[in-house]
C-alpha cells in the first residue's frame, strides 16, 4: 500500500472533524489494505430505505448492499442485464408475465434464505408505500389495489410479474436492475414494521440486504460504513471495509488524497486534478457518465411559461465558455435528454450563447426589460459556478437573476414541491433504457398539483408535455429496436425547441486515487458505482 494513513493526517485534513471510530486504532498506524477510503458529497442521502432513495449516493450505496432479480456486471456493463438473485426467466406469449426462478442457497446478512417470498414482499412494498421512484415499477400497471395478483410468489423458487400490457422484453428487464427493486429481508423488515408502515421507519437507518457489503453506521452529512460480507455469491470482496466520507469542497478532497487519508476523491475540480497529475502515486479515471447537468423553468410562473421566454434563455447559456473553463474535463456539451452512449442518443447541439437572439426573442415576448428571477442550486462548487455563468450572461439579456443555495436536501424539497422559478441541476438514469429518461423530462400524464407525480421532472416544472407523453409511451411499447430509436431521436428534436429544459453538459467523471487502486467502476452511462470488486 503506497499510503500511511494517520491520526494526524486526518486532523489535518479539511472539513473532516474525527476520524471514524475503529478505523485507526493508535497514532501513526498504517489503515490496512483490506480497507477503503472515498471522499464523496453525500449530503443529499436521506433515506437508505432502497424502495424510498432516489438520490445519487444513495444509488452508490444500494449497489452495494443489495441485490436484484436481475443485475449489471460491473466488469462488462456493456452487455446489459444478467442472472442475479434470479438465475432465469421465461416470457409468456401473450408478452405480460415474466417468470423468475430464484437462485437457491443465498442467504441474507441476517442468515434468512433468499426466497420469491422476499421477492413478492420486496416489490410489493415498493408498490404500496408509493415513494418517489415507486413509478420505476408502476409504470406497469401494478397497484396497491392489483399486487397480490400482478405481484406474487408462486412458490419458494418461483417469481412472477403480470404487466398491464405488453412492453419491450428488455425495457422490464433494465427496470428490474433499478435500486427500487433490491430485494429486501421480508422476515426482518416485517419485525421492525410500525402501524403498517412496511418497516419503512426502521429502514431509513438500517440495511437488510444479501449483498457484497452491510451497513455499520450512517451519520447524516458526515459519513456512512460498509462492512464486507464473508462468502458473497458473486465473489469474494477484497476490501473488507469501505468509509465514505462527505468532503465538500475540492481543495479538502485533494489534500486528504495527497496525505493518504482516502483512496479516493470523487469530486476534484479541474485545476485540483492538473495540480496531482504529475504525482506518480495518485492517478486519474475518466468516465462517461450518464449524468446530466441542465437548467429548468417552472411553468406555473408567469414569464417563465411563455415559449418566447423559454427559446431565449436556451440562447443565454454560454455552453462553450463553461465546458471549455471551469468544467474543463469534466462535462462535455450535450444538448438533448439522452445521455451519449444509450439507444435513440441525439448529439444535435442546436443552441449557442447568442445574446441578440435573446433580446429578439425577449422582446417578442413583451419583456425588453427583463425580469427578475430565482436560481435554486445545490451549494457545491460547479454548480455554484454554472450559476453564477448564468447570472452574467442572463444580465447581459436585461434578466436579474439572484441564487439561492442550499443543501441538496433543502434544494430538492423545493424542486419537488414545485416551489422554485428556475432550477439548475443534475440528472441520472435509473435504468440503461432510454425509456428512463423520455418518461423523466417528456412525459407528463397529470400536470395537476394533487398528481404529485415528483419522479417526473416534466410534473416538477409543469410542463404538460402533451404531443411528447403520448410519443414515449408508444416508444416505450415499440419491439423494434431501430424504429424505437428513432422516435427517441424525434421526441428529443421536440423537446430540444418547446420544452422549459436547457440541457446543457453530460458528465466526464474524473475520480482520483492512489496508483494502487483497481477495479473501482462507477458505473458507466448507465448506473453506480461498484465497491465489491475494488482491490489495491
Amino acid at each position: 500500500m503506497k499510503f500511511k494513513r494517520s491520526l494526524l493526517s486526518l486532523a489535518l485534513a479539511a472539513s473532516v472533524a474525527m476520524p471514524i471510530s475503529g478505523v485507526i486504532t493508535e497514532a501513526g498506524a498504517a489503515t490496512p489494505p483490506s480497507m477503503l477510503i472515498v471522499a464523496d458529497r453525500i449530503d443529499d442521502l436521506i433515506s437508505l430505505d432502497p424502495q424510498e432513495m432516489f438520490e445519487f449516493s444513495g444509488m452508490d450505496m444500494v449497489n452495494n448492499i443489495y441485490d436484484r432479480l436481475v443485475q449489471l456486471n460491473p466488469s462488462d456493463l456493456a452487455k446489459g442485464y444478467e442472472p442475479g438473485l434470479a438465475t432465469s426467466w421465461e416470457i409468456s406469449e401473450d408478452g405480460k408475465t415474466f417468470t423468475f426462478k430464484m437462485r437457491e442457497g443465498i442467504k441474507f446478512h441476517s442468515g434468512n434464505a433468499v426466497t420469491a417470498k422476499d421477492a413478492e414482499y420486496s416489490l410489493r412494498r415498493a408498490v404500496a408505500m408509493k415513494k418517489t421512484p415507486s413509478f420505476i415499477l408502476t409504470q406497469f400497471g401494478f397497484t396497491p389495489e392489483n399486487m397480490s395478483e400482478t405481484i406474487k410468489a408462486v412458490d419458494e423458487n418461483t417469481f412472477q410479474i403480470t404487466t398491464d400490457k405488453k412492453y419491450a422484453p428488455s425495457f422490464v428487464l433494465n427496470c428490474f436492475t433499478s435500486a427500487i427493486a433490491s430485494i429486501v429481508d421480508s422476515e426482518l423488515v416485517k419485525s421492525n414494521e410500525v402501524d403498517g408502515d412496511w418497516g419503512n421507519g426502521w429502514l431509513k437507518t438500517n440495511s437488510a440486504g444479501s449483498g457484497a457489503f452491510k451497513l455499520q453506521n450512517w451519520k447524516p452529512s458526515e459519513s456512512y460504513s460498509l462492512t464486507a460480507v464473508p462468502g458473497y455469491w458473486r465473489g469474494e470482496v477484497a476490501m473488507k471495509r469501505v468509509i465514505v466520507r462527505h468532503v465538500a469542497e475540492s481543495a479538502s478532497q485533494r489534500l486528504m488524497l495527497e496525505k493518504g487519508d482516502v483512496d479516493v476523491a470523487r469530486h476534484l475540480s479541474p485545476e485540483d486534478i492538473a495540480a496531482i497529475s504529475t504525482n506518480e502515486d495518485l492517478k486519474v479515471e475518466d468516465t462517461l457518465r450518464g449524468r446530466l447537468m441542465y437548467i429548468s423553468f417552472n411553468q406555473k410562473d408567469k414569464a417563465l411559461s411563455h415559449p418566447k421566454v423559454a427559446e431565449a434563455l436556451k440562447y443565454l447559456v454560454d455552453y462553450k465558455g463553461m465546458a471549455g473553463s471551469f468544467l474543463k474535463g469534466q462535462y462535455t456539451i450535450q444538448q438533448a435528454f439522452l445521455p451519449q452512449t444509450y439507444m435513440g442518443e441525439l448529439k444535435d447541439t442546436p443552441y449557442s450563447l447568442n445574446v441578440a437572439k435573446a433580446k429578439e426573442l425577449l422582446e417578442q415576448a413583451g419583456y425588453a426589460d427583463g425580469f427578475d428571477v430565482e436560481f435554486i442550486v445545490r451549494n457545491v462548487t460547479e454548480r455554484v459556478e454554472i450559476a453564477q455563468s448564468l447570472q452574467n450572461t442572463f444580465g447581459q439579456a436585461g434578466i436579474r437573476a439572484s441564487i439561492s443555495q442550499g443543501t441538496g436536501k433543502q434544494i430538492l424539497g423545493r424542486y419537488r414541491a414545485r416551489d422554485f422559478q428556475i432550477y439548475l441541476g443534475a440528472w441520472g438514469p435509473d435504468y440503461p433504457d432510454p425509456h428512463t429518461n423520455a418518461d423523466t423530462f417528456a412525459n407528463n400524464p397529470n400536470n395537476s398539483d394533487e398528481a404529485k407525480l415528483t419522479g417526473k421532472l416534466a410534473w416538477r416544472n409543469a410542463y404538460p408535455a402533451k404531443d411528447l407523453t403520448v410519443l414515449t409511451d408508444l416508444a416505450v411499447q415499440e419491439s423494434d429496436r431501430e424504429k424505437r430509436a428513432t422516435m427517441y431521436v424525434e421526441a428529443q428534436k421536440v423537446f430540444q425547441k418547446e420544452a422549459p429544459f436547457a440541457v446543457m453538459f453530460q458528465q466526464i467523471e474524473q475520480n482520483s486515487m492512489g496508483a494502487s487502486v483497481t477495479g473501482f467502476n462507477p458505473g458507466g452511462a448507465i448506473t453506480d458505482v461498484f465497491y465489491w470488486p475494488v482491490k489495491k
